[in-house]
């Protein structure tokens, strides 16, 4: 079964049962458990040794992103509990003097959270949602900015926990760096830099439609908070101010951290033993580099509130077991994920070793590949809700098709991936941030959903003309510059034909 057609079988039927239950969980379990009884011709109890031996052994070698990720988890709980979010939205409140304004300041806050799309969504959600209100800004339109500036910021930002689970979903006999890949793919993500383009310039001209526009105009006709959020608002402003921390209480903390990633790059890829900046990145372990940056922003968050007493002792201890469990989703769907790459690997299946004699005996379907990945990725994830179980379940397959054989697309399907997981993640009803953007922005979840959904079908037809035009040309620039012309033709014409919906 090494090498050979049957080889493809474990991913196939991870792709096709996520796609038709929308359970990622139990589809990479089924399509782990295949690939493992493919390899031991059939026996049960052998398919089961080898299935843990593989999730054993990749757990083992990303133990690392794991670290950081609980890490990660438990800073996003205690700045949470800090109350300095809280302080945050006060001074937005004092500072902010109309809707455009307003909603700048959120795009902001997004962007500057970019180490995790749950701690961006909850934090931005939680700080400028009473500054919004205060300008009768739709919830819809608040929830649509948190979405917008929460993956796609995640996804093009070097120091990330989506950076660390890119960076890792790579086979590990790819012979390719996963952190360097990932910093190659940033410039043809295209769907996340058009996501951004197209959200500044919605803000900007207040020229909404579909959905969104009667959303907004009913909202400036009569704005009202949802009535069943309406009990729970100040519950949720006390529970803010648990701590009593201040804005720089939340922004030391993310800066540390931010300083201490890059410098645990410089650190690990031997910027100390001579090398140079470009050598130490280059270099550097990335997995070690953010556990190492983590760890340095967690005691520094520590020594910053436990002295001052910002929170108490026990409130602080107590966020260890929030922040884990809020990264656990995230943890299992990077175990399953790299468990399946495992099953696929040389030393198994040799899923790579097949798919590169079919591809090096078709050269020319290569083209078609960065446009396909896309669509696949955006099914996917639309699907089943998840973008780090669609990369890790594509990325794999690319680096398969394109590892050795074509070198130079690679970078633009892996994007395409990227591009696509996210896109699919941005629409789907049922996936993690855009139920929690809806929960940050306490709108009704499918009102959310419905309106945000043309906006992400605009942007998706100009991504997917872009890859298109990658695949022919196999230069991600010029995708790039046709994804951002198609999209501008598009603003023009609504700006010809839609009026501002804002007062």
């Amino acid at each position: 079964m090494t090498a050979t057609a049957w080889s493809i079988l474990p991913p196939i039927i991870t792709i096709v049962l996520a796609l038709w239950t929308k359970e990622v969980y139990m589809s990479l379990i089924i399509g782990i458990f295949s690939g493992a009884m493919l390899f031991a011709g059939g026996n049960f109890l052998q398919a089961t040794l080898t299935m843990f031996q593989v999730m054993a052994d990749k757990v083992g070698s990303n133990v690392n992103i794991l670290v950081f990720l609980v890490i990660l988890g438990i800073l996003v709980a205690a700045i949470t509990r800090s109350g300095a979010m809280n302080a945050y939205g006060e001074w937005a409140t004092r500072t902010i003097k109309g809707k455009r304004s307003a909603s700048l300041v959120t795009v902001l806050l997004g962007i500057v959270i970019f180490i995790d799309d749950y701690f961006n969504c909850l934090t931005v959600g939680t700080v400028m949602r009473p500054v919004t209100d205060k300008f009768q800004i739709a919830r819809t339109k608040l929830a649509y900015i948190i979405d917008a500036t929460a993956a796609p910021i995640c996804i093009i930002a070097p120091v990330s926990s989506w950076a660390a689970a890119v960076g890792s979903s790579l086979p590990a006999d790819a012979q390719i760096d996963g952190f360097m890949l990932f910093l190659q793919t940033i410039p043809f993500n295209l769907y996340a830099w058009l996501t951004i383009l197209f959200m500044l310039f919605i803000i900007w001209t207040g020229r909404d439609f579909g959905a969104m526009r009667r959303s907004v105009e009913k909202s400036n006709a009569h704005f009202e908070i949802p009535k069943e959020y309406q009990d729970t608002a100040e519950a949720s402003a006390s529970a803010a101010s648990e701590g009593r921390g201040k804005m720089i209480d939340l922004m030391l903390p993310l800066l540390v951290l931010i300083g201490a990633c890059i410098y645990g790059m410089l650190y690990t890829g031997g910027i100390h033993e001579g090398n140079s900046i470009a050598e130490a990145f280059a270099n550097c372990d990335s997995s070690k580099s953010l556990v190492l940056g983590s760890f340095i922003a967690f005691v520094f968050t520590g020594l910053l509130y436990l002295p001052r007493r910002v929170v108490s002792f026990n409130v602080f201890c107590d966020s260890f077991g929030w922040g884990f469990k809020a990264m656990t989703p995230a943890i299992f769907i990077l175990c399953l994920a790299w468990t399946l790459s495992g099953i696929c690997s040389k030393e198994y299946l040799d899923l790579g070793g097949f798919v590169g004699s079919v591809v090096q005996a078709n050269a020319g379907v290569v083209m078609f590949l960065p446009p396909l990945f896309f669509l696949v990725a955006t099914g996917l994830a639309f699907a089943t809700g998840t973008s780090w179980g669609t990369f890790g379940i594509l990325i794999p397959i690319a680096i398969a098709v394109l590892g050795q054989t074509a070198p130079d697309i690679l970078v633009v399907s892996v994007a395409a991936i990227l591009s696509g997981a996210v896109c699919g993640d941005h629409a789907s009803p049922i996936s993690d941030t855009t139920i929690l953007a809806s929960a940050g922005a306490q709108c009704h979840h499918l009102d959310h959903v419905s309106t945000q959904l043309p906006y992400v079908a605009i942007v998706a037809s100009c991504s997917l003309l872009g890859y298109i035009v990658d695949g022919f040309t196999e230069n991600g620039y010029i995708g790039l510059g046709v994804g951002i012309a198609a999209l501008a033709v598009f603003m023009v014409v609504l700006s010809s034909r839609v009026d501002s919906a804002e007062r």
